[in-house]
Parts: structure tokens; sequence; C-alpha cells
């Protein structure tokens, strides 16, 4: 299993995060969260411009070790080429509602539209929705792993942990 450059993908709240930061303090690679490449401001919800968010995200692409981690498909499309690893986070938009909410502090604007985004991705016909992503994990030739819950993920890290 080649992990040398790794890119996850799934619904936000997925637990993308929690996966990419332990897997890449293991592997002593640079862990890339698309949220701070897409966001200009997080508490604002601010987002930049696209031109600049491909820049980013394919400057961070070209180094030859990283995890990148995201939900948005029209970045990801962009390095996927550059991957040697893709694991697609595909658990229960119940699942990751509440973990959202476990994780915010402030029932604002911005969570109850994040809650509404996560509880759509099965529904969602944009670029990262389900389809999108089940298209992206399909076409890709490396390697590829496909996590349906969070006994399969937690498995899945503590495996490689226990194995490397």
């Amino acid at each position: 299993m080649n992990l040398t450059r790794t890119l996850i993908i799934g619904n936000s709240g997925s637990g993308k995060s929690w996966l990419a930061k332990r897997l890449a303090k293991h592997l002593k690679v640079p862990w890339i969260d698309l949220d701070r490449i897409h966001w200009v401001s997080d508490e604002h919800s601010i987002a930049r411009p696209g031109a600049a968010v491909l820049g980013m995200a394919r400057i961070a692409a070209s180094e030859e070790r990283w995890v990148i981690e995201g939900v948005y498909g029209w970045i990801i499309s962009e390095l996927v080429h550059r991957a040697t690893a893709l694991i697609w986070l595909c658990v229960d938009d119940e699942y990751c509602v509440a973990n959202i909410r476990q994780r915010e502090e402030h029932d604002d604007e911005r969570l109850i539209s994040l809650l509404e985004w996560a509880a759509n991705y099965h529904r969602r016909e944009d670029s990262s929705g389900l389809g999108a992503h089940r298209r992206l994990f399909q076409g890709f030739g490396g390697t590829k792993i496909k996590l349906e819950d969070r006994g399969e993920i937690t498995a899945f890290i503590d495996r490689l942990l226990r194995v490397e």
C-alpha cells in the first residue's frame, strides 16, 4: 500500500481531518486541509477565488509526500493524478451531522448551514456530493480504500500504526 501522497475525501463531519492528522503524523508528512485553502476566513465563511484555490492546492500537491483531505471534489479532481492513494470516508449522513454538532460550540447560521450541507451529502449533485466522490474513487488507479463507519476508520489507522 503506497501512502506517499494520500488524498482523503468524504462528507463534512466524516472524520477526514481526524484520520488525516493521524496518518500524516505516522508517515511524517505534511497534512493539508483543503478548508484552509478554500476559505480566506473560516470565521466569516469567505471563500477564495477558485483560481487562487486551485493554484494553492496544486502547489501543495507538487510536494513529494503529503496527506491532503477535503470534501471539495472540484479541487480533488485537479490533484488526483499526483496521488498514490485515495481514501474515501463514505459514512452515514446522520453520523456526520452528529459529529459536527459534537465539535462545534455555537449554534449560529454557519453551523446550521454546515449541518444542512452534511445532511444532504447523499442527495447533493455537485462535485462535493456522494456521486462525485464515487466517480473519483472508481476512476482512481492507485491504492483505494473505502471506509464506511467510525469502526472501520479507527481499525484502519490502528492496523497501520501496529504494522509499520
